[in-house]
């Protein structure tokens, strides 16, 4: 063995052993008689000692070592007179007696510390040194501690763990399908899988009632901080169960989270309906680490001539607490804010409830005392507070207030990272209508049943069927969602006919789904949680990219190993796929410069 112990593990109860480390030198330091370098592996650092007086020649040689170096070092553990009490092996140093240098390096392009000046392509480029960082190092744990206790929890419960495959049908639902081409099967293509849906129905079919899967799947669509290209689900089935087995089953699997890796205790999660959540947040994924929920006060203002107000589908405003103080200023920031084009709203109008008990507000030329008076008992506002209203259509009017809402609690520092404030949202609509292409389209998948007492509105107005899902929020991140699945053929068919499909399209696209339900297929349900974003979230953290070992850019690049690239006309060929001309263009100009 190369080392005795890692460089993460020593304590003064070392003290005088002799052991061997191997690491990084992660830094070094000269002081006259006496050099120090940090020797780094994935467990930790541990200060080396050199000394001058007692073998100058040795002293004299680590001197030469440059930074990411791999050495080993041999000597004996010793009691630091000036302890760090920041890090664990803080108490200790080893005495070097001799060192080997297994490899040099070259000096990385940033510095390998948390805080780093490396920009974000520049880290991504170089990966291996970026994940040697000890805040990657921290992430990459955590991600596999929440797999390994995800695990341990289902095991307890019964689950199985079956692998589904990675090479299927295409299908025109969701999200843009990655394809990939059959060399054997001439103009015919797999696609990766955007989740293993059908699949694990098919596994209830054959009787595996309890099944999961920690997987991989691939969505081609824009992305941004919480998506990838290619991404985690923790996925799960099961049969001969209702709603609320499959919410007790999964908020047991939270809870053990919480508990086995932040070691916090969380009570029930509440329970609220897709209704009530846009109505009091305006979102069907609603933070509740603070309040300012919506109100309602449409009937209130109607009738003073204030246009932007009397033409209004709905007016609704927060409070927020301590802020009747903003300045003018601040206010025409929050006006400027929710005017941005990606929140729409055309203005905002304010009014303060100040200390002293007076009103004054931006809207004073149309409403009195007496009406301020009025709306600020409607909206629960208290001396000091500050209340924020929008108008406009229902939906663009709450989209853009949740907007505002998120923005002043970031403001006041209410969203803090290390509270936890879990719900399930439930009773969603079946069906969402798309104007632009007149048709229907499954809020959450095709295979979601419809709450059993609106089956009948299926046939009158599908728009007013509730479907029987569920989506888990954590601070407002949707951690994972699922439902009660159609296990019936007829209901099956009458779905996906209501989504568009012909009869032939359904049998072509799904008609192995529904040729299984004719087999015995149990009632059963399901969910699918977010893994890396439920990894970000514990972490702390918005973006999900330093928790994947190695994730793409915005682009969808890799850029360590420059990834998508071209391939030779030979495996095109190979593949029965025509050349691109771009392409072709690129390879002839490359030609004629070789």
């Amino acid at each position: 063995m190369l080392r005795t112990n890692n460089c993460g593990e020593l304590r003064l109860d070392d003290k005088g052993r002799s052991v061997t480390l191997s690491g990084w030198v992660q830094k070094s330091r000269d002081l006259g008689g006496m050099t120090f370098i940090d020797l780094r592996d994935r467990y930790g650092i541990t200060q080396l000692v050199f000394n001058m007086e007692s073998d100058a020649a040795l002293c004299g040689e680590a001197r030469k070592l440059g930074r990411e170096w791999v050495i080993r070092a041999k000597g004996t553990v010793a009691e630091r007179s000036n302890k760090n009490p920041k890090m664990p092996t803080g108490d200790i140093e080893i005495l070097v007696e001799s060192f080997e240098v297994l490899n040099v390096s070259k000096l990385p392009p940033f510095t390998i510390e948390n805080e780093t000046d490396g920009g974000d392509e520049l880290r991504m480029r170089y990966r291996y040194l970026d994940l040697r960082r000890p805040v990657l190092r921290d992430h990459m744990i955590l991600r596999h501690r929440m797999a390994f206790e995800t695990r341990n929890y289902l095991d307890s419960q019964g689950f199985l763990e079956i692998e589904t495959p990675y090479m299927i049908k295409s299908t025109p639902e969701g999200a843009r399908d990655f394809v990939v081409p059959s060399r054997m099967n001439p103009g015919e293509f797999y696609a990766l899988p955007q989740s293993p849906q059908t699949f694990k129905q098919i596994l209830m079919v054959a009787g595996y009632d309890r099944y999961f899967q920690i997987v991989r799947c691939f969505r081609d669509e824009d992305l941004r901080a919480d998506r990838q290209p290619e991404f985690t689900q923790i996925d799960c089935e099961m049969s001969f169960v209702t709603q609320d087995d499959i919410l007790e089953t999964f908020e047991g699997l939270a809870r053990h989270l919480f508990r086995s890796v932040l070691h916090l205790d969380q009570h029930a999660f509440p329970r609220m309906s897709w209704e009530d959540a846009m109505r009091r947040y305006g979102s069907d994924k609603p933070d509740l680490r603070f309040g300012m929920e919506f109100v309602e006060i449409t009937d209130l203002v109607k009738g003073k001539a204030f246009r932007l107000f009397d033409d209004a589908e709905l007016v609704a405003g927060i409070t927020v607490p301590g802020c009747a103080e903003y300045s003018r200023k601040q206010l025409d920031e929050l006006t400027e804010f929710v005017r941005k084009p990606q929140i729409g709203a055309g203005g905002l109008v304010y009014i303060k409830h100040g200390a002293d008990g007076s009103l004054k507000s931006s809207i004073d030329k149309f409403f009195g005392q007496e009406d301020l008076s009025r709306l600020a008992e409607t909206m629960q506002a208290k001396a000091g507070d500050l209340m924020l209203i929008l108008s406009g259509p229902a939906v663009k009017t709450r989209k853009a207030l949740c907007e505002l809402r998120l923005e002043m609690g970031n403001r006041l520092g209410l969203r803090d990272n290390n509270c936890f404030k879990p719900m399930w949202v439930v009773d969603f609509p079946l069906l969402e209508w798309d104007e632009e292409t007149g048709r229907y389209y499954a809020m959450h998948h095709p295979f979601t049943a419809p709450k059993p007492e609106d089956i009948p509105l299926l046939d009158v107005n599908p728009a007013l069927v509730k479907a029987n899902a569920y989506d888990l929020v954590i601070n407002g991140v949707e951690i994972g969602g699922g439902s009660i699945r159609i296990h019936e053929k007829d209901l099956q068919n009458k779905m996906l006919s209501i989504l568009g499909f012909s009869e032939e399209e359904a049998v072509k696209q799904f008609g192995f789904l529904m040729n299984a339900f004719e087999y015995g297929a149990p009632p059963h349900g399901g969910i699918a949680f977010g893994f890396d974003r439920w990894c970000a979230l514990f972490g702390g953290q918005e973006s999900i990219r330093d928790f994947i070992a190695f994730p793409k850019n915005n682009a969808g690049r890799d850029m360590m190993i420059d990834a998508p690239s071209t391939i030779s006309r030979e495996q095109l060929d190979e593949l029965h796929l025509s050349v691109n001309k771009a392409a072709e263009k690129s390879d002839q100009t490359e030609a004629s410069q070789a």
